[in-house]
């Protein structure tokens, strides 16, 4: 049995984020927090200590590669490489819409944080992950990946881009001591909810415990 590495969490807030946290620190991971807005970052790691969770965070947005790649750079070098990465940042709601009102800036906005940010971590954390010869990729999206609704037109297009380059880091990494796991949420997630996030965060566990490639919780 090895000492378990850090987790870190890029897109973490108080539902999945948290829950997630929760989950693998009872699994002896360190905690580490990504997320853009400073103030609900600084509570969210106050929660998880006061709970005796070790938590380190740093402050980034998902969709700013740069910015993506300084803070887990950061909290790599407070709690040593990650272990475990999961990307599962909050799609803005700003940019989805009915696929005839759709921009260009739309879909580039949505590709920007569930593509372009999804592999500006995967870039930070991978070679210490491959030097380390153990490691798991985590991505969650929601349901439009299943099932496209053409009244949500940039969720089902970035989140299909996302589940392209998450298969094909599955397929790379088959037969390495690393693995990537896509985990499909379909359904509203939050406290009494059609998902509560520990559903989520358990689901991801095993994924990351036994090296499922995909899961959907529908």
């Amino acid at each position: 049995m090895h000492n378990p590495g850090p987790v870190h969490i890029v897109g973490a807030g108080p539902g999945v984020g948290a829950s997630v946290a929760r989950r693998f620190a009872r699994a002896g991971h360190a905690v580490g927090l990504v997320a853009r807005h400073p103030g609900r970052l600084a509570a969210l790691a106050e929660d998880l200590a006061g709970d005796g969770i070790p938590v380190e965070s740093h402050p980034a947005d998902a969709g700013d590669p740069p910015s993506v790649e300084r803070a887990l750079a950061a909290l790599a070098e407070r709690q040593g490489p990650a272990e475990v990465l999961c990307f599962s940042p909050l799609p803005d709601i700003g940019l989805i819409k009915p696929v005839l009102e759709t921009g260009a800036g739309d879909l580039a906005g949505a590709l920007a944080l569930n593509v372009v940010g999804a592999a500006a971590a995967v870039r930070a954390v991978l070679p210490a992950m491959r030097a380390a010869g153990r490691g798991t990729l985590l991505f969650v999206t929601g349901g439009a990946v299943e099932r496209p609704n053409p009244d949500r037109a940039a969720s089902a297009v970035a989140g299909a881009a996302e589940r392209a380059y998450t298969a094909l880091l599955s397929q790379a990494l088959a037969g390495t001591p690393l693995h990537a796991a896509h985990l499909v949420v379909v359904g509203a997630v939050g406290d009494g909810l059609h998902h509560e996030p520990g559903t989520v965060a358990d689901r991801l566990w095993r994924m990351h415990d036994t090296a499922e490639p995909y899961g959907v919780l529908a």
